[in-house]
C-alpha cells in the first residue's frame, strides 16, 4: 500500500510541511501568486511534477542561475503547459508499464497565469482536456498580461484599466465582460472543476485535493490580486482576494463531471453579495470609474454580477 501524504488543512499542518517554494524567490511586494503556489502545496500527495507557462511566477522564481523551487519543475512556453502536462503524464504511464517507474502515485501539475490560460494558451488546454489526459491545470488569475506589460487579457474585468484597454473621458476601461473560463472548461465534462481563493485556505487546499484525485483531468482557478497592476495596497491582496468573493466578481463553487454544481461554503453563507464598489475603491485602476460619466456603465457591471450570481443559484440548487 503506498503511503500518501496528508493533506496540511489545519494551520499547524501548513506550518509544518515543508513549503515547495522557497523564500527569497523575486515576486512583487503583495502578489498572490506564491500563496496560491504554497496553498497548491500544502494539498500534495507526494512526488509532484510542475510544468509551468511563461508568466510572473515563472520569471520571478527562476532567474537563472537560480530557482524558488523545492519540487520537480519544468518551463515551457506561454502556449503549451497543458501538452506539455500531457506528455509528462503518458510518460510516466509508458514507464510504469515497463517496471521503470517506482512511484505508485505521480502527481502532474500545470500552472499558467490568465494570459497563458485563459488566451494564449487554451487551445493546448481544450485539447489536452478533451484527451483526458489526468493532470490538474490551476490557473493563477491575476486580470490581465501583468508579466508583458499590463495588456488586457480574457480574464480582465469590465471597467478595468490596462495599457491595451485604456480610461478616460472617452473610453471606460474594458467594455467586454471576462470570460467564464470555468463554465468552458466544465463544459468539456472533466471530472473537476473548482474556484479557490487564497483567503479561504482549507476551502483552497481541500479542493486541489479532490482535483488531484479525480479520475481524469481537474482545473483549479485561483484569483490571485496583483499590487503593480491592480495600484493596491501590498498590504490588502489577501483581503481582495476574499472582497472578490463575497462581491461575486469571485463565486467559490465546484462542478463534477461538467454537471453537477456545488456552492462552496464562503459562498453559500452569503446572505447577499457586498456592493461591488468596496472592490473597486481599493484598486487604481478602477478610480476612474467613480467619475459621473461612468456611473452607469459601473451600475451594469453590478446588475451582470448579480445577474450571474443568481444563475449560479440556480445551477447550485440554491433558491
Amino acid at each position: 500500500m503506498v503511503e500518501v501524504e496528508k493533506a496540511a488543512l489545519s494551520i499547524k499542518d501548513m506550518l509544518q510541511k515543508k513549503p515547495i517554494l522557497s523564500s527569497g524567490h523575486r515576486m512583487c511586494a503583495g502578489c498572490a501568486a506564491p500563496t496560491v503556489v504554497k496553498l497548491m502545496g500544502m494539498a500534495l500527495r507526494g512526488p509532484t511534477i510542475v510544468c509551468e507557462a511563461t508568466g510572473c511566477l515563472e520569471v520571478a522564481t527562476t532567474i537563472y542561475p537560480y530557482t524558488a523551487w523545492n519540487i520537480n519543475w519544468i518551463h515551457v512556453a506561454f502556449e503549451n503547459a497543458a501538452a506539455v502536462a500531457s506528455g509528462v503524464a503518458e510518460a510516466i504511464n509508458a514507464l510504469r508499464e515497463k517496471g521503470q517507474w517506482k512511484h505508485e502515485i505521480t502527481d502532474v501539475i500545470a500552472i499558467g497565469g490568465d494570459g497563458g490560460t485563459f488566451d494564449i494558451g487554451f487551445g493546448s488546454l481544450s485539447g489536452a482536456l478533451e484527451r483526458g489526459h489526468k493532470f490538474v491545470y490551476m490557473v493563477y488569475d491575476n486580470g490581465a498580461y501583468q508579466n508583458t506589460g499590463i495588456q488586457r487579457s480574457g480574464a480582465t474585468l469590465p471597467g478595468q484599466e490596462t495599457t491595451t484597454s485604456w480610461a478616460g473621458k472617452v473610453e471606460p476601461g474594458k467594455r467586454e465582460r471576462k470570460k467564464p473560463l470555468p463554465e468552458i472548461v466544465a463544459a468539456h465534462r472533466i471530472p473537476y472543476v473548482a474556484t479557490v481563493s487564497p483567503y479561504y485556505t482549507r476551502d483552497f487546499v481541500t479542493k486541489f485535493r479532490k482535483a488531484l484525485e479525480a479520475d481524469g483531468p481537474a482545473f483549479i482557478h485561483a484569483y490571485s490580486p496583483c499590487p503593480r497592476g491592480w495600484r493596491s495596497d501590498t498590504a490588502k491582496s489577501i483581503e481582495l482576494a476574499k472582497l472578490a468573493v463575497e462581491t461575486g466578481i469571485h463565486p467559490l463553487y465546484e462542478v463534477i463531471d461538467g454537471t453537477e454544481y456545488i456552492m462552496s461554503g464562503p459562498s453559500k453563507r452569503l446572505k447577499e453579495l457586498k456592493p461591488l464598489d468596496e472592490y473597486l475603491k481599493m484598486q487604481g485602476q478602477f478610480k476612474h470609474l467613480f467619475k459621473p460619466q461612468w456611473e452607469e456603465f459601473k451600475k451594469k457591471i453590478q446588475q451582470d454580477l448579480i445577474d450571474d450570481w443568481e444563475l449560479l443559484k440556480k445551477k447550485c440548487g440554491i433558491e
